[in-house]
């Protein structure tokens, strides 16, 4: 079977979300140590092979559903390019390897992946069916990848870290619904959104048009406070991270409106990655970020 299908099934793109397991590295200034460099990028790895097990489990599950959508039926398994057998032995040979990475750098890294990969079995069975359920799962998903980074780098988390990470996930979720149903609403005023995802009758798109900025809002306040609290001046000795607040304040807002605007039926996350204002954001807050916290 051609190379091709199974990287489409594995949603390659998608493994970006995991640089989200080098932010403890990073963060705690760990970035030039060799030894926990590596060992925080084979966890990275590890959660990469893991969440394409995770995707390719959902979408043997989502068949009937991803048929229905215009952009979902191009995907490997609903288009029948890959069979759903040769599929769900893929997903657990995946699940397999990711496991073993992460036991390899740590025993707490390979509980986190543990735990992701439990999570995603329950949201791809039930929990995406749960309305704001669904967000708080994939939330926790991006919870359980940084604490797993602070297992394979050996330092501790900061609280900060794993509050500004939990605010943007569920912002980045409740995009994806609030998308969702403006995406339905503009292409047909009769059609039903849960055809395609049951948990959207549970959501209302003025609430989330409200919680989006208002997220993006208390995330870019959390942030804020970080960037001044004491233990950040002391670990970094300055107080020049501030200056980077704009950066994803811009970055957050872009989203949401891409969420609540793009006509496109792709997700706001997949959209994000091709935008070339998300891109310039994202790339000149890292940049900046590096040069306060190491130069």
């Amino acid at each position: 079977m051609a190379a091709a299908t199974w990287a489409r099934a594995m949603r390659l793109h998608q493994w970006v979300k995991n640089a989200f397991v080098l932010a403890p590295l990073v963060f705690a200034g760990h970035l030039t140590m060799a030894r926990d460099a590596a060992a925080a990028a084979v966890a990275a790895l590890a959660f990469c092979l893991a969440s394409s097990a995770v995707y390719i489990l959902n979408d043997t599950l989502d068949v009937a559903a991803d048929r229905l959508h215009p952009s979902k039926r191009l995907r490997p398994i609903a288009s029948g390019a890959l069979p759903l057998a040769s599929a769900r032995r893929g997903a657990a040979l995946l699940a397999l390897a990711g496991l073993a990475l992460a036991a390899i750098v740590a025993p707490g890294c390979a509980l986190m992946v543990g735990g992701y990969l439990l999570l995603g079995a329950a949201y791809s069975w039930r929990l995406k069916h749960l309305a704001l359920v669904d967000a708080l799962v994939i939330a926790l998903g991006f919870l359980l990848r940084v604490l797993a980074g602070g297992f394979a780098a050996g330092v501790a988390v900061s609280p900060w870290l794993l509050g500004c990470t939990g605010l943007l996930a569920m912002l980045l979720g409740l995009g994806k619904r609030a998308h969702e149903l403006a995406w339905s609403s503009q292409v047909d005023a009769a059609r039903q959104p849960t055809a395609t995802r049951a948990a959207l009758s549970g959501y209302n798109l003025t609430y989330l048009r409200w919680s989006l900025w208002g997220l993006g809002a208390i995330t870019t306040g959390v942030y804020a406070l970080y960037t001044r609290a004491a233990t950040t001046v002391a670990l970094f000795g300055t107080t020049d991270l501030v200056w980077t607040i704009p950066l994803p304040a811009l970055g957050m807002g872009r989203f949401v409106w891409l969420a609540l605007n793009d006509a496109s039926p792709a997700s706001p996350t997949e959209t994000m990655l091709k935008d070339p204002w998300m891109r310039a954001c994202v790339a000149v807050w890292v940049a900046s970020t590096l040069a306060v916290v190491y130069w």
